[in-house]
């Protein structure tokens, strides 16, 4: 037998947080009701269910809001990697996420690792443009140069 329940969380192939969905009696009872990924639909349920998407709708605003502040922070900026070649422009080694995100901490812009979109290792000297996602709606291009050392 079904029983409807209202999801406050996102739940991978069943549903998005705030929709109402069939699913059997012992699936609720056991496992989404005591991990508060559901509740029963009740009109407590349905305010508190309000609450949460207004907190999670006014830290959305204010993450966009600091990846628009760095992202003016990045707008323009290039950083400079230092790095030993074999045959002029050829690296021994690589450049990483990594080395790109230390070189920008010593310019003073903080930003993680998984925020850099290489797609592959850089692996010789140049002019790189490399895109940093800061937030799933802001997007930078960052000028990596990497010259000989």
């Amino acid at each position: 037998m079904a029983t409807e329940v209202l999801l406050m969380a996102d739940v991978p192939e069943l549903g998005k947080a705030g929709e109402v969905v069939k699913v059997s009696e012992g699936y609720a009872r056991n496992y989404l009701l005591p991990r508060e990924f559901a509740a029963e639909v009740t009109p407590a349920s349905l305010r508190r269910l309000e609450k949460l998407r207004k907190e999670r709708a006014e830290l959305a605003k204010i993450q966009l809001a600091e990846a628009h502040a760095k992202a003016a922070k990045l707008e323009g900026a290039s950083v400079t990697i230092r790095a030993k070649t074999s045959n002029g422009e050829k690296l021994y080694g690589s450049i990483s996420a990594a080395e790109i995100v230390d070189a920008l901490q010593t310019q003073g812009v903080t930003i993680d690792r998984t925020q850099v979109e290489l797609a592959e290792h850089l692996k010789q000297t140049g002019t790189f443009e490399v895109p940093v996602r800061l937030h799933p709606e802001v997007t930078v291009q960052l000028k990596v140069w990497i010259v000989k050392e």
